[in-house]
């Protein structure tokens, strides 16, 4: 074999042999990862072509090779929505709260903890999951502190209905003493949250672009994570843990940055993740870019 020439290599593979030549990283050897059986995607990243076509746009997720979707609201659009991912053999274990029902329960509108859950219930879910908060409900240790508090009540409420309350992060949560004595506010959260009750979805491109290490996240909080999303960060980007300073170019598909997604599946496998689903904020081509994801997992 160590005789052979590349010339004769690239022949061999012209008639239909099966040895392959591999100019890119390590890495990206993808062969034979881990929850590829139930691989996700979070419809976020086509939210403008879900409000265009759900049902087509569930077509293209399915035919592309998704097993399951994360939906973007528990309300009552996403009933719909959830039957026609499961028409088309996708699963559906996940979704995304109001999360202003935890953060900001007076405001106007909101769906509350309680609705939720029942929405929750009729959906079918497994997983719960707070996704985010505003810059005016968390701009204090004390608001953090509070909020902590109400994800964990919420989370009983969850739980007693056969769920769990997964807190998904951004970069905010890693900003320099957001968390006021508790350092910062992920340090905050995760000494706060009750951990029998409160679960984590860990972003890995927010992870990395708010200073830390995912695979290092991944083994030190080993049993709190129980979910992962999957994006990649352009190479060179830096630390940036203001979300509205995130330029749009910075998220990439999974072979296409900086993030080592075969090492990260393999980690979560190896630490008790259930679920990954790919995600991808801002694409020019959302639909390509899906394809480019998933046949980068593939490879």
């Amino acid at each position: 074999m160590s005789n052979l020439s590349r010339r004769s290599l690239l022949k061999f593979a012209a008639v239909g042999g099966t040895l392959s030549l591999w100019n890119g990283p390590a890495w990206a050897r993808a062969a034979d990862l881990p929850y590829m059986d139930r691989i996700g995607l979070q419809l976020y990243t086509v939210r403008n072509q879900m409000a265009e076509d759900a049902e087509g746009t569930l077509k293209a997720i399915s035919a592309a090779g998704y097993r399951q979707v994360e939906l973007m609201s528990i309300d009552k659009s996403a009933i719909a929505i959830a039957g026609m991912a499961r028409e088309l053999g996708l699963m559906v274990h996940s979704a995304f709260m109001d999360w202003r029902a935890i953060a900001d329960s007076s405001a106007e509108g909101v769906t509350t903890v309680e609705e939720t859950v029942e929405l929750a219930e009729r959906l079918g879910l497994r997983h719960v999951v707070f996704g985010y908060i505003g810059q005016g409900q968390r701009n204090t240790a004390d608001k953090c502190r509070a909020i902590a508090e109400a994800a964990n009540q919420a989370a009983e409420k969850v739980r007693a209905a056969g769920m769990r309350l997964c807190y998904h992060n951004h970069s905010f949560e890693f900003a320099s003493g957001s968390g006021g004595s508790d350092g910062t506010m992920f340090d905050l959260f995760l000494k706060r949250f009750d951990a029998k009750l409160v679960d984590l979805e860990l972003d890995v491109f927010w992870a990395q672009i708010g200073g830390l290490d995912p695979l290092k996240l991944l083994t030190d909080l080993q049993g709190r994570i129980t979910q992962v999303h999957l994006k990649n960060l352009l190479a060179g980007t830096g630390v940036i843990t203001n979300e509205g300073q995130v330029p749009p170019a910075a998220f990439k598909e999974l072979g296409a940055g900086e993030i080592d997604i075969p090492a990260i599946m393999r980690k979560a496998q190896a630490t008790g993740v259930q679920y990954c689903h790919v995600e991808q904020d801002h694409s020019p081509a959302p639909l390509k870019s899906i394809v480019e994801s998933i046949e980068f997992l593939k490879r």
